[in-house]
């Protein structure tokens, strides 16, 4: 039976049982199906009998057996759930706070919440963020396009002298980490760290996930100069006071940035690593590009969007 839910009340109301979040996780990942192989997605896949797990309240999982290599699964195998002794019914709350919570959710916040350890709540969210980098447009981004780019890290001028660095203004990156932001008017946002803000860098980037031919608007930045080449490119000079001009402008690629930042300073404190940056953004990302969804909606995305992307605890 799915499992039906509007809000965070009716799902605590609805309380889930392990073998209702067992049943839920199957139907949304195998649809009904017979699922593909996770070891070799060439080879014919056997039904076998249901796998009873040994405690106190049993349950069961359907098993398949993978014919060309020989090895058992079942719809835990291979995704972020495997090995975890953390109850179903733990992580499909988890995945609830983690999906509904409009600027996201600290490892504390989840630990009280779900009623595990802080480090077992790191270990979890750090599982979601992986699952978070989903592209939801199927095509390349296109029509009207927003290109801008933005810094993560601390403000020089707030440092104590001894720790100030030098020569850090403006788009420099000896002191932050750089993003780039593209985001299609009406449509999916992509945030990507990058190395410099230099041409060299995000032109190969751009052109990875803009359709050529389309309208894109940038800010006076010399790096965007050549993509006239390939798009119909608008121009707004910031530095003029010039924020839009008819159509061209970069108003929602900068909403993004400021509902970024907001995230990162508010629920984050600024304490992100340079490594662990992207997934960060995957997760900012994901909830932006899904915030006109239903929490049931974006709640059954991130579960099936696990499928293949196990982490271990070194990870």
């Amino acid at each position: 039976m799915m499992i039906k839910f509007k809000n965070l009340y009716e799902f605590l109301k609805l309380n889930p049982t392990e073998q209702e979040c067992i049943n839920h996780l199957e139907e949304i990942i195998w649809d009904g199906k017979v699922p593909i192989s996770p070891f070799d997605p060439t080879s014919k896949v056997i039904k076998c009998a249901d796998q009873k797990t040994k405690s106190k309240n049993p349950v069961k999982y359907s098993r398949y057996k993978c014919v060309d290599t020989g090895r058992y699964f079942n719809v835990k195998t291979r995704t972020i759930l495997e090995s975890s002794n953390i109850p179903l019914t733990k992580w499909f709350l988890a995945y609830n706070l983690y999906s509904s919570h409009k600027k996201g959710i600290s490892s504390y916040q989840l630990a009280k919440f779900v009623g595990i350890t802080p480090k077992s709540a790191w270990f979890v969210l750090k599982r979601l963020r992986h699952t978070s980098n989903i592209p939801l447009f199927k095509d390349m981004l296109k029509d009207f396009v927003e290109i801008d780019e933005t810094f993560i890290g601390g403000r020089n001028k707030n440092r104590h002298r001894n720790k100030k660095v030098p020569n850090s203004q403006g788009r420099s990156c000896k002191d932050k980490s750089s993003v780039l932001v593209i985001t299609e008017r009406g449509g999916d946002t992509i945030a990507q760290v990058v190395q410099n803000v230099k041409k060299e860098t995000l032109e190969p980037i751009i052109r990875k996930y803009v359709k050529e031919g389309s309208t894109v608007n940038t800010d006076e930045w010399l790096a965007y100069n050549d993509l006239k080449k390939w798009y119909k490119h608008g121009i707004v000079n910031h530095r003029k006071g010039q924020y839009t001009k008819g159509e061209v402008n970069v108003n929602t690629a900068e909403s993004f940035n400021n509902f970024l930042k907001g995230t990162i300073k508010g629920t984050y404190h600024n304490n992100i690593s340079d490594k662990h940056l992207q997934k960060y953004l995957d997760e900012i990302a994901f909830r932006w590009n899904t915030r006109k969804w239903n929490e049931k909606d974006r709640f059954d995305l991130l579960l099936s969007s696990m499928v293949g992307k196990r982490l271990t605890y070194s990870n």
